[in-house]
């Protein structure tokens, strides 16, 4: 399959969930920026397919992200570039965008099995928590940062 169609809209990825939860398949969501691909995303990424079957990945519009106050000029990739990297990776199964400051619309509609999200939140802070059956905090990559990657890039270290 091709990277650009695994990007679907959240009307298609619905029908998509309904299917896999009929199939018995274990559904995990995951989301973020993912604004220049580094190897703490992909860490996490296949971190979080390993728990499941089906790996979702829902990522922010470029306002969204903007209103996240990632830093001036951020994002630096457009949204369609975002999400044709992400879709790109073996254990990313679907990518789909969202023009809110968090995934709790998403999260309401898809219901995954399983929500992962950086040890960095507390449970309290993690956006539709309550629409997944459990919710997986898993260990960052030391070291791997998007904001501290592009202040090192500007010599702001």
């Amino acid at each position: 399959m091709r990277a650009r169609d695994k990007i679907k809209s959240l009307r298609r990825l619905s029908t998509l969930r309904q299917l896999w939860g009929w199939e018995g398949k274990t559904v995990v969501f995951t989301n973020g920026v993912f604004d220049i691909l580094h190897g703490g995303h992909l860490q996490l990424l296949e971190r979080a397919r390993s728990l499941g079957d089906i790996l979702i990945v829902g990522i922010n519009s470029d306002a969204s992200a903007r209103r996240l106050g990632k830093g001036r000029g951020r994002p630096v990739n457009r949204l369609a570039d975002r999400a044709a990297l992400v879709a790109a990776l073996w254990c990313v199964d679907a990518v789909v965008p969202f023009p809110e400051d968090t995934p709790e619309r998403l999260l309401a509609r898809l219901k995954p099995d399983i929500l992962v999200k950086g040890a960095d939140y507390r449970r309290d802070q993690i956006a539709g928590a309550a629409h997944a059956k459990r919710v997986a905090r898993l260990t960052l990559k030391t070291g791997y940062s998007t904001t501290a990657l592009i202040r090192r890039l500007q010599g702001r270290t």
